[in-house]
This record gives C-alpha cells, structure tokens and sequence, in this order.
C-alpha cells in the first residue's frame, strides 16, 4: 500500500508539472482569440508562455529521477529534515529551506543564479513602477478614483521590487554563505512581505472590475457613489486587513494557506462575475443600438473607450492570475502531500520568480493597454532626457 501511494503521488507530481507549465499558453491562446489584439507584446508574452510549455520537456527527467528512484541524493536531504507526519509544514519546509543540503555543488551554483534573478527582477519592479506613479501623478484625465486604483497596484509592485525581492536574494546570499540564523529571518519576511502585496494587489484588480461593472450601471449617478474618500478608505482596509492577518498566522503556515486560498476565491468569483456582467451589459447595449436606431457619436465613442478600459484592467488581472497560478498550486501540493527534497525547493522559487516577475510586466501591460498612462510616461521619459 505504502508503495502504491508513493506511486500515485509520482505520477500527481508529473501530471501537476504539465497543468502548471500548460496553463499560461492556454491562458493566451485564449485571450488572444477572443480580443483579436495582436501586438509585440502579445507575440514576447505568448513565446515566454511557449518557453514555459518546452520547459515541462525538461522538467520531467528530473521529477522521474526524484519520484520514481530511490536517489541518494534525496536519501541524504531526507535524512537531514523533519519529515514527520506530525510535524508542521512551516517547520519542516523551514528547515530544508535553510539546511545544509542547499549547499555544495550545483545546489550552490542555483543559489547564485537565484540571487542574480532576484536582484534583476527588484531593479526593474523599481525603476518601471516609479515611472509608472510619476506618470499617473500627472496624468489628469482618468477619473481620481480610479486612478487610485492603479496606483495603489503600481505601489504594490513598487513594494515587491523594494522589499520582497531583496529579502530573497538576501535569502539565497545566506544560503550560499551558510548563514542559517539570517537564511531564517530573511525567508521568513520575504514569505509574509510577499503575501500581503499579492494579496493587496488581488484585493485591488477585484475592486477595480467591480469599479468598471459600477461605472456601466450607474451612469451619471457613479461620481457621486464611488468618490475619492470612500476609495482611499477601502484600500487602507485591504492593507490592515491582509497585514493583521498574515502577521497573526506568521508561525503557523496553514492559517495563511487557507486565508490566501479563500480571498483568491472570493475575489476571483467577484472579478468573473463582474466582468461577465460587464460583457452582457455591452452586448445588450450593442445589439440594442443596431436593432433600433443609430447611436451618436459621442455615445459610439464613449462605449469604445470604456471597452478599452474593461480589456485593459482584464489584462491586468490574467496577467496576476496567470503569474501566481504555480506558487499557488506547489504550496497547496507541498501541503497535501507534505514531501519535501531539493527538486521542490527549486520548483518552488522558479514559480515565485514567475510571481515576482509580474512586478516587472504590469508596468509595461499598463503603457500598452492605457493610452493615458502611455502618453503620460513618454512625456515624463521626455522630461527627464532633455
């Protein structure tokens, strides 16, 4: 029996790698057939994805070699860590995150590429959404509510690139130098600084379609409904609500698994639903101007530019979803299966690699889809250059 299930958790291991390294070509493919928007951004998006696909070809060697084999290699990381089913996920994750199995070797050499990707990726999260806040600073014509929207999302990714990115190429440094009592402090706060921004910026892509579905129902009444107070009050909640929470679960890892599985529920049940109803809205809309009589122009043009808000905020949001749907499938795999080896360990920072890099790529989703922020970031370049 012991065997049999060791069998079938090798071949759920396998199964989760192509899901995993699938879903984001399929995530694009999709979209990319249902807007009919092609770009050059599209084309560097969908080859990253295909990357990621190819990856899955090389990936699988390795996870027969660790599920299949009896590897020494794994027998000694093994033997090293608490393995026990009693024993708690964040102990026994902890303490193969910070052991000396990361040491020597190739591990050692992962470890140096890890804080090189880490320090890359926290210089543009920077620089791209600093730019990014100067240009909605001074940009004028979008509504101040939702301007705040965007740029509470911009300070988020600012804070990725600020906080959580060094802190785990400070993590790896310790790895490389054995410093196992900063290897601790600093995986721990990359960990609780990296839930509260993603959480926060969830929070915020999920308000931010509700402000679009609000918008397209309420007409004229939707300046006086959603203001710039009430919008500041319930940003400043998502921050203390997701600090407060994660703080309080900061020594017991399940509470913030399931915390953070139940707000991505929610808010993506709301960001679907809302969209959803946006679509029907617009088709109705549509079919009803063509049935009856012509529309204005200004109507006509009206509808078109709050279309383009709508896909542009829904690029936003596909590209978070598509960037956390691996760091969110190996912690919920790590917490089921409670195996851990090396192989995981390195699975598991590429997938917050690709989460970090979303702090990178909003910055350039927002210039390409939002003419404003587009037109406004070429004069702050212009600016600064001349």
């Amino acid at each position: 029996m012991a065997r049999f299930r060791k069998a079938v958790y090798s071949a759920l291991w396998v199964q989760l790698a192509l899901v995993v390294c699938y879903a984001p070509i399929w995530t694009v493919d999709i979209v990319i057939a249902h807007t009919k928007k092609y770009s050059l951004l599209s084309v560097v998006i969908w080859k990253v994805a295909v990357i990621l696909l190819y990856f899955n070809s090389t990936l699988n060697p390795f996870l027969y070699c660790w599920k299949i084999s009896e590897g020494n290699a794994e027998d000694r990381i093994m033997s090293t860590t608490n393995f026990s089913s009693g024993g708690s996920h964040t102990k026994s994750f902890q303490e193969l995150l910070c052991s000396p199995s990361l040491v020597g070797g190739l591990q050692q050499q992962l470890s140096i590429c890890f804080v090189a990707v880490d320090i890359f990726l926290s210089i543009t999260a920077f620089a791209g959404n600093s730019l990014i806040l100067v240009a909605l600073y001074k940009e004028s014509s979008l509504h101040p509510p939702s301007k705040l929207l965007y740029r509470c999302l911009a300070t988020t990714d600012l804070l990725v690139g600020l906080v959580s990115q060094p802190l785990s190429a400070v993590y790896w440094m310790s790895v490389v130098q054995e410093n196992w009592g900063l290897c601790r402090y600093a995986f721990d706060a990359a960990k609780v600084t990296a839930y509260v921004f993603f959480l926060v910026t969830l929070m915020t892509m999920t308000a931010i379609s509700v402000d679009r579905l609000l918008a397209l129902m309420l007409g004229l009444r939707y300046k006086q409904v959603v203001t710039l107070k009430r919008t500041y009050i319930i940003l400043t909640t998502f921050w203390a609500f997701n600090l407060v929470v994660i703080l309080s679960g900061f020594f017991h890892h399940p509470i913030i698994l399931s915390y953070s599985s139940l707000v991505i529920s929610f808010c993506l049940v709301i960001s679907l639903a809302s969209y959803a109803k946006i679509f029907c809205i617009l088709r109705y809309h549509q079919a009803q101007v063509r049935d009856q009589q012509p529309a204005s122009q200004t109507n006509t043009l009206n509808m078109a530019r709050f279309r383009k808000a709508v896909y542009s905020a829904l690029w936003v949001q596909l590209a978070l979803v598509v960037c956390y749907a691996p760091i969110w499938t190996m912690n919920i795999v790590l917490a089921l299966t409670k195996k851990y080896s090396l192989l995981s360990v390195v699975t598991r920072k590429v997938a917050v690699i690709l989460l970090y890099f979303n702090s990178t790529l909003n910055p350039f989703l927002y210039c390409w889809k939002i003419s404003e922020v587009r037109q406004a970031v070429k004069r702050t370049l212009k600016e600064a250059l001349c």
